[in-house]
């Protein structure tokens, strides 16, 4: 970076925005969990990392770095992150390998301007995460959930949305809980709805209360894009409800997976709005979150007696069903029984968070002194299952914890060392990319999609973890996660090929995935289809000089 463009950024942006090209500095923005460092044997470099204090100077960045773009000496492009906790999909590292890459650290864009609780809408920044708006409702009382995710507290609220992400509380899809976003385009134009513009009133409060706005709808062109900047984002909260119950469906039996689906898919069609989301784990992949690698880092997996051994003493059956119900005391009550009845259709084992089966354990091992659960070993293994229950109910109840964090640290040599309540698996140098296609909800095609999985991971070393998430009673994500020793270069180099052969070969299954790493976006998509060449028609008239987000979602 040069003195010139440096003194320019420092004469232009305010005071409290903090500008580095120190080497160390950089290093930490561009490690990741994903291996990726390296691209084609070429390193990822930023020139000058822009923590950004005030919303204004996104606004100055875009029109300085379109000012100089057709300067050699100084031209250069920005890659904006809310908090850069992306794991598994490039964390917070830049798309492309260009060589003049400034990254835009919005991560101290932590305001929460305003809360309507009559309505539940919350207004907030970039930076705000998901246990800073935990603790402001927390605060004021207000009894609303927060949109967790699995990723963790300290993950953006606002990128999430905008990368389509989705979770178990009762808003899934979260884009779809957005109302309106200000920003500014690539080339530096303020946006805002129409009808943000056309409202002549003092608060324009109207434009935070309607998704669809006026004329087209521009606000999708924000989401997995490179258009533009959001810095403000007004999102609808789902409200507490008075009662809330999870279940949990164990099924021992691995050929019965035909019929559960059915099952699952029958209790969200009749139950919509009432029962949440709802997860199909596969055996590994509880285990994962309870049991501890005895492989500890090395490329083995689990032995089909190792996972027996371990399931028996975890408790971990084929296949478990989690969904949750929320509603008033009668509703609930209800519901639950009908859920019951659905499941007893098959061999299964019924377990809801209000049993006794639950909620009677945790009162002894709640009057066992901690000594004693810590010295008896059964005892441990079941203080930490239902700790472990415990917080999975909380991310239930919008409640943001690392619970689902544990999953990255599967393959690491020194998982045990760390503090569960403050995980963060690029800095504790963690190996973890994601598969995650989009599956029609048939028992065929998910019975399909099974052995596919179980027959690619395995050639890689890789454990096959198996996560249905049932967005609709139609439509299912898949989260395999790919877990792996980041610190042997073998153990990189056959996720990568793992990923590749399930994504690869997928397609040719129908199985597509709906988010992509910063890897694959380079490499999958095809700037000479019709739909790429629209989206580079796009990225030209909204961003003439190419200055934003080289790479992302933008094949070339």
């Amino acid at each position: 970076m040069s003195a010139t463009l440096l003194k320019t950024l420092e004469e232009n942006l305010s005071n409290s925005t903090i500008i580095s090209n120190d080497k160390a500095v950089l290093n930490i923005y561009l490690q990741g969990t994903e291996g990726l460092e390296k691209l084609n044997g070429k390193n990822r470099e930023l020139i000058a990392v822009v923590k950004v204090a005030e919303a204004n100077d996104i606004k100055l960045l875009l029109d300085l770095a379109n000012k100089l773009a057709t300067n050699p000496k100084e031209k250069f492009t920005l890659y904006p992150i809310s908090t850069g906790n992306n794991w598994g999909y490039g964390t917070s590292q830049p798309a492309s390998l260009e060589k003049n890459i400034i990254l835009v650290d919005l991560s101290a864009l932590t305001t929460i301007s305003e809360f309507d609780h009559t309505l539940g809408l919350v207004t907030l920044e970039p930076g705000v995460t998901q246990q800073q708006l935990s603790d402001y409702l927390l605060q004021h009382n207000y009894d609303y959930m927060v949109p967790v995710t699995g990723a963790g507290p300290n993950c953006s609220i606002l990128a999430n949305a905008l990368e389509r992400g989705y979770g178990i509380t009762p808003y899934t899809d979260h884009f779809g809980a957005v109302i309106s976003i200000h920003g500014y385009w690539a080339d530096g134009t303020p946006f805002q709805s129409a009808i943000c513009e056309l409202d002549k009133s003092t608060d324009k409060f109207v434009d935070k209360t309607f998704k669809w706005g006026l004329g087209p709808y521009l606000d999708g062109l924000f989401t997995q894009s490179n258009f533009a900047i959001a810095t403000q984002m007004t999102i609808r909260l789902a409200k507490l409800k008075p009662e809330f119950t999870s279940f949990f469906i164990q099924i021992e039996d691995d050929a019965l997976l035909e019929k559960v689906i059915p099952l699952i898919r029958q209790t969200l069609q009749d139950y919509e709005g009432i029962v949440g989301s709802i997860n199909l784990l596969d055996q590994r992949r509880i285990l994962s979150m309870f049991a501890k690698n005895p492989h500890a880092s090395k490329q083995y997996n689990l032995t089909s007696n190792e996972v027996n051994m371990l399931a028996k003493q975890q408790n971990a059956p084929c296949w478990t069903v989690i969904g949750s119900i929320y509603g008033s005391k009668g509703v609930v009550k209800v519901v639950q029984k009908e859920v019951d009845t659905i499941f007893k259709q098959i061999p299964c084992k019924r377990i809801f968070s209000n049993s006794l089966l639950i909620t009677l354990p945790k009162k002894i091992i709640n009057l066992i002194p901690r000594w004693l659960i810590k010295r008896v070993n059964l005892l441990s293994m079941a203080a930490e299952q239902l700790d472990s229950f415990d917080k999975g109910k909380e991310i239930m109840l919008g409640k943001p914890n690392t619970v689902a964090l544990k999953l990255a640290y599967w393959r690491h040599n020194n998982a045990a060392s760390f503090d569960k309540s403050s995980l963060s698996p690029s800095e504790d140098s963690c190996g973890l990319l994601w598969y995650a296609p989009l599956i029609t909800m048939k028992a065929s095609h998910m019975r399909e999609f099974v052995c596919f999985v179980r027959d690619v991971c395995p050639k890689y070393s890789i454990e096959p973890f198996i996560t249905f998430t049932n967005l609709r009673h139609d439509c299912v994500d898949s989260t395999v996660p790919i877990v792996f020793d980041s610190s042997n270069p073998q153990a990189v180099k056959d996720a990568h090929a793992c990923l590749k052969e399930l994504v690869t070969i997928g397609l040719t299954k129908g199985f597509v995935p709906y988010r992509l790493n910063i890897d694959q976006q380079q490499w999958l998509l095809d700037e000479k289809t019709d739909f790429w060449q629209t989206v580079n028609k796009l990225k030209k008239a909204l961003d003439p000089n190419d200055i934003l987000s080289v790479g992302r979602y933008n094949p070339r």
